[in-house]
C-alpha cells in the first residue's frame, strides 16, 4: 500500500517530512544507510541516477551523493557529515550541496518509529534561513521526495 508523504513548514526555518512504509524499521533504516540500496531509490523524478553514493555511518563520518540526469547532462552533488547515529531509530546529519543553493549547511534529524510492522519516518530539516526554507518549499522538492519514497516502497516489498 502506498502512503502519502506529508511536508509541512514549522517555525521559521524548518520543514517536517513524514512518511510511513509497510516494513519494519530495521529494513527502512538499512534502506537509508546502505549505499547499494540508497542508489536504487533516492533519485527524485524520473530520469535521474546516482552514480556516486558513499556512506560512512558513524558520528563524524561523511557521505557523498552525486546525481546525474540522463537527458540533460545535468548533475548535482552534496556532502553530508553524521553527528549522531542510533540504529535503527535516529540519524542526525548536516549536509551542503556543491552548488550551495541552500545558503549554508542544513541540519537533518531523521527518526524511525515502528508500530505493528509499519515504520513512520519523521525528518526535520533545519535550513540556514527562513528565506531558504521558503524557497525550498516552492522548489518542487516535495514531488521529488515523494517519488523517491514511492520507489522505496517497491524496494521494501521485495
Amino acid at each position: 500500500m502506498k502512503h502519502a508523504m506529508k511536508l509541512v513548514p514549522q517555525g521559521d526555518r524548518e520543514i517536517v517530512v513524514t512518511r510511513t512504509f509497510d516494513a519494519p524499521r530495521e529494513l527502512v533504516f538499512e534502506a537509508f544507510t546502505r549505499p547499494e540500496l540508497v542508489k536504487r531509490w533516492m533519485l527524485g523524478p524520473e530520469g535521474w541516477s546516482m552514480p556516486v553514493c558513499t556512506i560512512e555511518l558513524r558520528p563524524g563520518g561523511k557521505s557523498r551523493y552525486e546525481w546525474a540526469h540522463t537527458n540533460r547532462k545535468t548533475s548535482m552533488g552534496l556532502t553530508a557529515t553524521f553527528k549522531e547515529i542510533v540504529a535503527p531509530e535516529r540519524i542526525v546529519h548536516t549536509e551542503k550541496f556543491d552548488e550551495d543553493w541552500t545558503g549554508g549547511e542544513t541540519t537533518i534529524t531523521t527518526i524511525f518509529t515502528e508500530k505493528a510492522g509499519k515504520t513512520t519516518m519523521t525528518m526535520t530539516i533545519v535550513y540556514a534561513s527562513a528565506a531558504t526554507r521558503d524557497m525550498v518549499m516552492k522548489s518542487g522538492m516535495e514531488q521529488g521526495m515523494s517519488t523517491s519514497y514511492d520507489r522505496l516502497d517497491g524496494l521494501l516489498e521485495k
